[in-house]
């Protein structure tokens, strides 16, 4: 398979089983020996690919093992934006995102199929560390964590568009109540809670506003911790605040959301 360069802007394809499976059976041999970073750097894909998968058995054994090689394989898919890199990368860590699926709690209500959402993980990460971003991710478990990460949002983002009634719990209404001036609770009841985060969604605009609902109230996170966990939608700390500050007085002037909620009409 010849290394192939991907746009900063194209979405990288999902390969298929032949297609990685070949580039590993070139290679059936294997010796170690000691390699340095330049070494690495240079080595060709198929040995590489060999390396990483060495590696990885001997970590899940429990030996010894040397990180630089898989390191160098995100490095190529990431940076260079190699497709065949990026394939591979694909195969070796596949299973593990799909047991991170599985873990999410939000999983089980999503009614789809682990595999549904390994395609997705991967292109939400491909997407958010870009060649500019990758020197914030040092070390192969900095990449594999944000990996996770990517594995969580993606199956609480589809929990979320399916129901949002759902996913939301009883205290978040409470929460929302407060924001709203604290409207009364009994009002709250009259209402169907599914037409009254109907009303909440059609008012956010993109996934940046319905990040910073969801990680705010569902999740009571503080801004800085929704920065960090989201960088690929927030420029800063700041970025975050300003925009629970906009969707906050944008869901408290509207007339709908406040007759849904029993309150008087604004003057």
């Amino acid at each position: 398979m010849q290394q192939s360069s991907m746009s900063t802007q194209a979405m990288p394809r999902i390969p298929s089983e032949a297609s990685v499976g070949g580039i590993r059976r070139r290679n059936a041999t294997y010796e170690r020996a000691d390699i340095n970073t330049q070494m690495i750097v240079s080595m060709d894909l198929s040995v590489l690919q060999r390396y990483c998968q060495i590696e990885s058995d001997r970590f899940f054994r429990g030996q010894p093992h040397d990180t630089r090689f898989a390191y160098e394989l995100f490095r190529r898919a990431l940076v260079e934006r190699c497709e065949a890199a990026w394939e591979i990368l694909f195969y070796q860590y596949r299973s593990l995102v799909e047991s991170w699926v599985r873990r999410s709690s939000a999983f089980s209500s999503t009614g789809e199929s682990s595999e549904y959402f390994v395609g997705s993980v991967f292109a939400r990460f491909w997407q958010a560390i870009t060649p500019e971003r990758f020197v914030a991710f040092p070390t192969l478990g900095s990449l594999l964590q944000y990996l996770q990460l990517c594995a969580s949002c993606v199956v609480i983002d589809c929990a979320r568009s399916q129901s949002w009634a759902e996913v939301i719990p009883e205290a978040l209404t409470r929460g929302f109540d407060q924001m709203l001036d604290a409207p009364d609770e009994e009002a709250i009841d009259r209402v169907s809670r599914e037409e009254f985060w109907r009303s909440i969604n059609a008012l956010l605009a993109g996934d940046a506003e319905r990040c910073v609902i969801y990680h705010s109230f569902i999740m009571g996170r503080k801004p800085g911790e929704i920065y960090e966990m989201r960088r690929d939608l927030f420029e800063s700390v700041t970025e975050v605040y300003n925009v629970k500050r906009n969707i906050l007085g944008r869901l408290s002037r509207n007339h709908e959301l406040r007759r849904l909620a029993g309150m008087s009409t604004l003057s």
